[in-house]
């Protein structure tokens, strides 16, 4: 057996190490305006050489200026090229928040709004807080809350019991009946149908607070659920002996329901979404606004570059301004090249998705990525990290930016259809079918090629999933 031994060796390796400042740029490229806005919130906190511009600031470019006195030159750390550049960078940061788009000067009352339009964002509850709130206004005693607070911690997202009551019983000292009742408590808190240990009882729950308790839809719900999913209507009426009219107008009930209750206070759904940029029709053309005005609009302090511009200002304090002011100024560039990034993007989209714009999805073109990074001159991965997480307001509604990106389809005259066309046509499809005899994923597939569309039929089911389409044997009604 050889002997292990501990040998101390070099070994050259070339790697790819990206810079701090690229770093920070693609970081502030990716991040969504409400993010770059907290990211330059907290710039503001750490770098003291930076600070936010008054509403109501009016100085004029030669006061952002540096002082003409000139520093002395025996000074090691000569900073006058650095403050011209930074001087420059600085007034063009302001002319872009001051006379973007010929708009009027950012004003009190715009600040005003804007701090009122964040207030006015609604902040949305957790389900746990929701119930715990009811809880509060119940009259239990405290020990029947406190059993109360495990059931409620208990349940889930979607706003159903997980465990069962034998599993809490078994870890609190109390009776399997007295639970009961007050998990019965619970399942009559808003909203309905919460605390249920299944859909069956989910849905139970729902049409008993609707006064629907022993009829034809709480039948089948209690006793037929799986029928019900497979939508064999006439088989119900076979077993129930009702008409197939009465099944239809109960699954109609049924339909109405939510198998969900909680998701309506899950955290993961958001109330609005914020565009990143606006898309204008005005006389016949588009016009690309960044509505980057929610952001604070910063610049390098009049009072550091008074310090810098000292005389007396020590070696040491200098070198201090110094570091942050590069810091400040690359932030600045940073900025300043997202902006950019996203407005040449955002041009090129609507260069080549015109036909989109002016009649619809059925003329939205493929595009890709790629497509757009040759253009523009950059890489495709940034492209990737530009369209991350951001919307575009257009006259035909808030579009993820992702969305106009798609790959395409051939089609049999030499044409290239996009993805998001053919699913389009997909839909319109299936809902003008004849819904005793829906289409089949090869029915789909032979009418699409009749219309010259080279698709394959795993593809078909794919964008019909995608859809959330269900199968043509569960759209059936008999």
């Amino acid at each position: 057996m050889p002997q292990q031994t501990m040998i101390l060796s070099q070994e050259q390796q070339l790697r790819m190490v990206l810079a701090p400042q690229l770093r920070q740029s693609l970081e502030m490229l990716q991040a969504p305006i409400l993010e770059l806005r907290a990211m330059i919130r907290a710039e503001l906190e750490r770098n003291p050489t930076l600070e936010e511009m008054p509403a109501t600031d009016a100085e004029s470019i030669e006061d952002a200026k540096p002082a003409a006195e000139p520093i002395d030159e025996t000074k090691k750390l000569d900073f006058r090229k650095e403050f011209e550049i930074l001087a420059r960078l600085d007034d063009e940061w302001r002319d872009y928040f001051f006379q973007k788009d010929e708009a009027r000067p950012y004003t009190a009352d715009d600040a005003e709004r804007r701090k009122y339009f964040f207030d006015s964002i609604p902040q949305s509850i957790s389900l746990q807080e929701h119930l715990m709130r009811q809880l509060a206004l119940a009259e239990l005693t405290d020990n029947d809350r406190r059993l109360g607070e495990l059931l409620v911690g208990s349940i889930n997202d979607d706003g159903y019991l997980t465990g069962s009551i034998d599993d809490i019983v078994a870890t609190a000292p109390v009776e399997h009946d007295h639970l009961q009742n007050i998990l019965s408590v619970i399942q009559d808190f808003d909203p309905p149908g919460i605390g249920a240990r299944d859909l069956r009882e989910c849905l139970a729950l729902q049409l008993q607070r609707l006064g629907k308790r022993d009829t034809l839809a709480d039948l089948i719900v209690q006793e037929h659920l799986d029928l019900l999913g497979a939508h064999k209507y006439q088989e119900l009426a076979r077993i129930l002996k009702t008409t197939p009219e009465k099944i239809q107008d109960a699954t109609t009930l049924i339909g109405t329901l939510d198998p969900k209750p909680g998701r309506a206070h899950s955290a993961e759904l958001s109330p609005y979404v914020n565009p990143e940029v606006l898309v204008r029709k005005i006389g016949g053309e588009y016009l690309v606004v960044l509505t980057d005005d929610q952001l604070p609009q910063i610049r390098i302090s009049k009072h550091y570059r008074s310090l810098m511009n000292d005389r007396d200002t020590s070696e040491e304090v200098r070198k201090y301004i110094v570091e942050k002011v590069q810091a400040g100024t690359l932030l600045l560039k940073s900025i300043q090249q997202r902006h950019h990034t996203i407005y040449r993007l955002t041009e090129e989209i609507v260069k080549v998705q015109r036909d989109f714009f002016d009649n619809g999805i059925a003329h939205l073109k493929p595009l890709t990525m790629a497509d757009v990074a040759k253009v523009i001159g950059l890489h495709e991965t940034t492209i990737s990290r530009a369209v991350a997480g951001k919307h575009m307001q257009t006259p035909r509604g808030i579009f993820a930016m992702k969305y106009f990106f798609t790959p395409g389809l051939k089609t049999d005259n030499g044409g290239v259809l996009s993805n998001k066309t053919v699913q389009d046509i997909i839909s319109s499809m299936i809902a003008g079918e004849d819904r005793a005899h829906p289409l089949s994923d090869q029915e789909l597939f032979d009418a699409l090629k009749q219309r010259g569309i080279q698709i394959a039929r795993r593809t078909i089911a794919k964008y019909r999933i995608a859809l959330k389409i269900p199968p043509s044997h569960l759209r059936r009604r008999e």
